[in-house]
Protein backbone atom coordinates (compact mmCIF):
# COMPACT_ATOMS: atom_id res chain seq x y z
CA UNK A 1 0.00 0.00 0.00
CA UNK A 2 1.68 3.14 -0.87
CA UNK A 3 1.94 6.52 1.46
CA UNK A 4 -0.77 8.62 1.58
CA UNK A 5 -0.35 11.77 -0.23
CA UNK A 6 1.97 14.86 2.26
CA UNK A 7 -0.32 17.28 3.36
CA UNK A 8 1.72 21.09 3.17
CA UNK A 9 0.35 24.37 4.31
CA UNK A 10 1.59 27.52 3.79
CA UNK A 11 4.15 27.60 6.91
CA UNK A 12 5.64 24.33 5.22
CA UNK A 13 5.73 25.99 1.76
CA UNK A 14 7.50 28.62 3.72
CA UNK A 15 9.77 26.90 5.54
CA UNK A 16 10.94 24.80 2.45
CA UNK A 17 12.08 28.21 0.66
CA UNK A 18 13.56 29.53 3.64
CA UNK A 19 15.33 26.36 4.99
CA UNK A 20 14.94 22.69 3.61
CA UNK A 21 17.22 21.12 6.72
CA UNK A 22 14.95 22.78 9.29
CA UNK A 23 11.61 21.29 7.29
CA UNK A 24 13.91 17.87 7.71
CA UNK A 25 14.07 18.60 11.60
CA UNK A 26 10.22 19.70 12.20
CA UNK A 27 8.16 17.72 9.91
CA UNK A 28 9.85 14.84 9.08
CA UNK A 29 11.62 14.24 12.35
CA UNK A 30 9.11 15.57 14.17
CA UNK A 31 11.61 17.47 16.29
CA UNK A 32 10.01 20.51 18.62
CA UNK A 33 11.81 23.62 18.31
CA UNK A 34 11.91 25.42 21.61
CA UNK A 35 9.45 28.46 22.36
CA UNK A 36 10.16 30.92 24.83
CA UNK A 37 7.77 31.87 27.64
CA UNK A 38 7.20 35.35 25.86
CA UNK A 39 6.40 33.44 22.13
CA UNK A 40 3.79 31.12 24.07
CA UNK A 41 1.78 34.29 25.36
CA UNK A 42 1.95 35.86 22.11
CA UNK A 43 0.33 32.72 20.82
CA UNK A 44 -1.89 31.98 23.40
CA UNK A 45 -3.51 35.48 22.77
CA UNK A 46 -3.90 34.86 19.25
CA UNK A 47 -5.30 32.03 19.44
CA UNK A 48 -8.15 33.24 22.17
CA UNK A 49 -9.01 36.18 19.38
CA UNK A 50 -9.70 33.37 16.94
CA UNK A 51 -11.69 31.55 18.71
CA UNK A 52 -13.14 35.18 20.14
CA UNK A 53 -13.78 35.55 15.93
CA UNK A 54 -14.67 31.96 15.03
CA UNK A 55 -17.62 32.14 18.23
CA UNK A 56 -19.06 35.85 17.31
CA UNK A 57 -19.39 34.38 13.54
CA UNK A 58 -21.19 31.35 14.86
CA UNK A 59 -23.88 33.00 16.99
CA UNK A 60 -22.24 31.60 20.05
CA UNK A 61 -21.54 33.65 23.82
CA UNK A 62 -18.12 36.01 23.65
CA UNK A 63 -18.78 37.93 27.10
CA UNK A 64 -16.61 35.20 28.96
CA UNK A 65 -13.90 35.78 26.94
CA UNK A 66 -14.00 39.22 26.60
CA UNK A 67 -14.26 39.77 30.22
CA UNK A 68 -11.04 37.75 31.02
CA UNK A 69 -8.34 40.02 28.45
CA UNK A 70 -8.26 43.75 28.06
CA UNK A 71 -5.93 43.38 25.36
CA UNK A 72 -8.85 41.44 23.27
CA UNK A 73 -11.52 43.45 24.15
CA UNK A 74 -9.81 46.53 23.46
CA UNK A 75 -8.81 44.73 20.09
CA UNK A 76 -12.04 43.28 19.14
CA UNK A 77 -14.09 46.98 19.63
CA UNK A 78 -11.93 48.28 17.59
CA UNK A 79 -12.35 46.11 14.79
CA UNK A 80 -15.68 46.00 14.65
CA UNK A 81 -16.01 49.78 15.09
CA UNK A 82 -12.96 50.31 11.75
CA UNK A 83 -14.81 47.75 9.67
CA UNK A 84 -18.09 47.05 10.30
CA UNK A 85 -19.26 46.35 6.57
CA UNK A 86 -16.94 43.41 7.51
CA UNK A 87 -18.54 41.76 10.82
CA UNK A 88 -22.27 42.95 9.63
CA UNK A 89 -23.84 39.52 7.70
CA UNK A 90 -25.57 40.74 4.14
CA UNK A 91 -28.16 38.96 3.30
CA UNK A 92 -26.77 37.87 -0.81
CA UNK A 93 -23.59 36.78 1.49
CA UNK A 94 -22.60 32.92 2.18
CA UNK A 95 -19.95 33.64 5.04
CA UNK A 96 -17.90 30.68 7.09
CA UNK A 97 -15.28 31.07 9.62
CA UNK A 98 -12.23 28.39 9.90
CA UNK A 99 -13.14 27.34 6.90
CA UNK A 100 -10.68 24.99 5.52
CA UNK A 101 -9.96 23.85 1.89
CA UNK A 102 -7.72 21.28 0.41
CA UNK A 103 -6.35 20.79 -3.15
CA UNK A 104 -4.53 17.87 -4.72
CA UNK A 105 -1.24 19.17 -6.22
CA UNK A 106 0.92 16.75 -7.69
CA UNK A 107 1.37 14.27 -5.22
CA UNK A 108 0.58 16.26 -2.43
CA UNK A 109 -2.56 18.42 -0.39
CA UNK A 110 -2.31 21.72 0.13
CA UNK A 111 -4.39 22.76 2.29
CA UNK A 112 -5.45 26.15 3.70
CA UNK A 113 -7.87 27.32 6.30
CA UNK A 114 -9.27 31.03 6.01
CA UNK A 115 -10.05 32.36 9.34
CA UNK A 116 -13.38 34.20 7.20
CA UNK A 117 -14.40 33.79 4.35
CA UNK A 118 -17.36 35.66 2.31
CA UNK A 119 -19.13 35.31 -1.11
CA UNK A 120 -21.89 36.28 -3.00
CA UNK A 121 -22.63 36.32 -7.05
CA UNK A 122 -19.59 39.19 -7.84
CA UNK A 123 -16.83 38.20 -5.89
CA UNK A 124 -14.85 36.17 -3.41
CA UNK A 125 -12.91 37.82 -0.44
CA UNK A 126 -10.94 36.12 2.08
CA UNK A 127 -10.13 37.79 5.49
CA UNK A 128 -6.88 36.56 8.15
CA UNK A 129 -6.52 38.05 11.36
CA UNK A 130 -2.76 38.81 12.45
CA UNK A 131 -2.39 39.69 15.86
CA UNK A 132 1.57 40.31 15.84
CA UNK A 133 1.93 44.06 16.52
CA UNK A 134 3.15 45.37 13.31
CA UNK A 135 2.72 44.98 9.97
CA UNK A 136 5.19 43.61 7.63
CA UNK A 137 6.59 44.95 4.40
CA UNK A 138 3.75 44.96 2.06
CA UNK A 139 6.06 43.39 -0.66
CA UNK A 140 7.20 40.74 1.42
CA UNK A 141 3.44 39.73 2.65
CA UNK A 142 2.66 39.44 -1.22
CA UNK A 143 5.57 37.06 -1.76
CA UNK A 144 4.71 34.98 1.33
CA UNK A 145 3.25 31.49 1.30
CA UNK A 146 0.17 32.34 2.98
CA UNK A 147 -0.80 35.54 0.54
CA UNK A 148 -0.05 33.32 -2.43
CA UNK A 149 -1.55 29.98 -1.11
CA UNK A 150 -4.90 31.19 -0.09
CA UNK A 151 -5.89 33.26 -3.00
CA UNK A 152 -4.52 30.31 -5.42
CA UNK A 153 -6.41 27.59 -3.51
CA UNK A 154 -9.71 29.09 -3.58
CA UNK A 155 -9.53 30.15 -7.62
CA UNK A 156 -9.08 26.37 -7.79
CA UNK A 157 -11.72 25.18 -6.17
CA UNK A 158 -14.06 27.82 -6.09
CA UNK A 159 -16.30 29.18 -9.74
CA UNK A 160 -14.09 32.38 -9.69
CA UNK A 161 -11.94 33.87 -11.66
CA UNK A 162 -8.90 35.35 -10.26
CA UNK A 163 -10.02 38.92 -10.57
CA UNK A 164 -12.79 38.01 -8.81
CA UNK A 165 -11.13 36.81 -5.52
CA UNK A 166 -8.88 38.84 -2.40
CA UNK A 167 -7.24 38.53 0.14
CA UNK A 168 -7.54 41.17 3.24
CA UNK A 169 -5.13 40.86 6.39
CA UNK A 170 -6.35 42.63 9.39
CA UNK A 171 -3.40 43.24 12.03
CA UNK A 172 -5.84 43.58 14.99
CA UNK A 173 -3.66 44.27 17.93
CA UNK A 174 -1.86 47.38 17.48
CA UNK A 175 -1.66 50.98 20.25
CA UNK A 176 -4.14 52.49 17.07
CA UNK A 177 -6.89 51.73 15.26
CA UNK A 178 -6.55 48.41 13.29
CA UNK A 179 -4.75 47.85 9.97
CA UNK A 180 -5.25 46.24 7.29
CA UNK A 181 -3.24 45.22 4.14
CA UNK A 182 -5.70 44.33 0.95
CA UNK A 183 -4.52 41.76 -1.99
CA UNK A 184 -6.13 41.99 -5.38
CA UNK A 185 -5.83 38.42 -7.77
CA UNK A 186 -5.42 38.57 -11.15
CA UNK A 187 -5.25 35.30 -14.02
CA UNK A 188 -1.06 36.26 -14.16
CA UNK A 189 -0.68 35.67 -10.52
CA UNK A 190 -2.24 32.48 -10.55
CA UNK A 191 -0.34 31.32 -13.45
CA UNK A 192 3.10 31.88 -12.05
CA UNK A 193 2.09 30.63 -8.16
CA UNK A 194 1.34 27.38 -10.33
CA UNK A 195 4.73 27.37 -12.00
CA UNK A 196 6.39 28.11 -8.82
CA UNK A 197 4.62 25.46 -7.37
CA UNK A 198 5.68 23.12 -9.21
CA UNK A 199 8.94 23.67 -9.14
CA UNK A 200 9.04 23.86 -5.62
CA UNK A 201 7.15 20.45 -5.34
CA UNK A 202 9.49 18.78 -7.69
CA UNK A 203 12.40 19.97 -5.47
CA UNK A 204 11.02 18.75 -2.56
CA UNK A 205 10.18 15.05 -4.40
CA UNK A 206 14.13 15.11 -5.24
CA UNK A 207 15.29 16.10 -1.52
CA UNK A 208 12.53 13.12 -0.29
CA UNK A 209 13.72 10.54 -2.24
CA UNK A 210 17.45 11.20 -1.44
CA UNK A 211 16.49 11.37 1.95
CA UNK A 212 14.20 8.55 2.15
CA UNK A 213 16.46 6.25 0.05
CA UNK A 214 19.90 7.20 0.85
CA UNK A 215 19.75 8.81 3.91
CA UNK A 216 21.16 12.58 2.41
CA UNK A 217 19.84 15.26 4.60
CA UNK A 218 17.97 18.30 3.02
CA UNK A 219 20.06 21.18 1.70
CA UNK A 220 21.30 24.19 4.57
CA UNK A 221 20.87 27.73 3.94
CA UNK A 222 24.20 29.49 2.77
CA UNK A 223 26.34 29.68 5.92
CA UNK A 224 26.32 33.34 5.77
CA UNK A 225 22.18 33.80 6.40
CA UNK A 226 21.13 35.61 9.11
CA UNK A 227 18.49 32.81 9.59
CA UNK A 228 20.90 30.58 11.73
CA UNK A 229 21.04 33.41 14.05
CA UNK A 230 17.51 32.82 14.89
CA UNK A 231 16.91 29.50 14.60
CA UNK A 232 16.87 27.28 17.40
CA UNK A 233 18.20 24.66 15.41
CA UNK A 234 21.44 26.39 14.58
CA UNK A 235 23.50 24.11 17.01
CA UNK A 236 21.51 20.96 15.81
CA UNK A 237 22.87 21.80 12.05
CA UNK A 238 26.47 23.42 13.80
CA UNK A 239 25.83 26.87 12.77
CA UNK A 240 25.69 28.32 16.38
CA UNK A 241 28.49 30.91 16.86
CA UNK A 242 30.49 28.25 19.10
CA UNK A 243 30.38 25.94 16.03
CA UNK A 244 31.77 28.43 13.57
CA UNK A 245 34.39 29.79 15.57
CA UNK A 246 35.10 25.69 15.94
CA UNK A 247 35.39 25.46 12.09
CA UNK A 248 37.14 28.24 11.84
CA UNK A 249 39.78 26.58 13.85
CA UNK A 250 40.03 23.67 12.26
CA UNK A 251 39.76 25.49 9.26
CA UNK A 252 43.01 27.20 9.99
CA UNK A 253 45.28 24.47 11.33
CA UNK A 254 44.75 22.60 7.74
CA UNK A 255 46.03 25.98 5.96
CA UNK A 256 48.99 25.71 8.63
CA UNK A 257 49.40 22.06 8.05
CA UNK A 258 50.30 22.71 4.65
CA UNK A 259 52.69 24.98 4.89
CA UNK A 260 56.01 23.69 4.36
CA UNK A 261 58.69 23.61 7.06
CA UNK A 262 62.18 26.08 6.56
CA UNK A 263 65.37 24.74 6.89
CA UNK A 264 67.27 26.39 9.35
Amino acid sequence: MSDPPLRLSQSQLNLLETCPRKFQHIYLEQLLSPVSPEQLEKQSWGSQFHLLMQQRELGLPIESLLIEDEQLQHSFKSLIATAPEILTPAESEWRDAEHCRTLQFKDYLLTVIYDLIITDREKAQIFDWKTYLQPPNQKKLANNWQTRLYLYILAETAAYLPEQISLTYWFVKLPSKPQSCKFRYNSQQHKQTREDLTELLKQLDEWLDRYNNDGIPFPQVNESSRECNYCNFALRCQRDADSREIEKSRNWLTEVDKIEEVSI
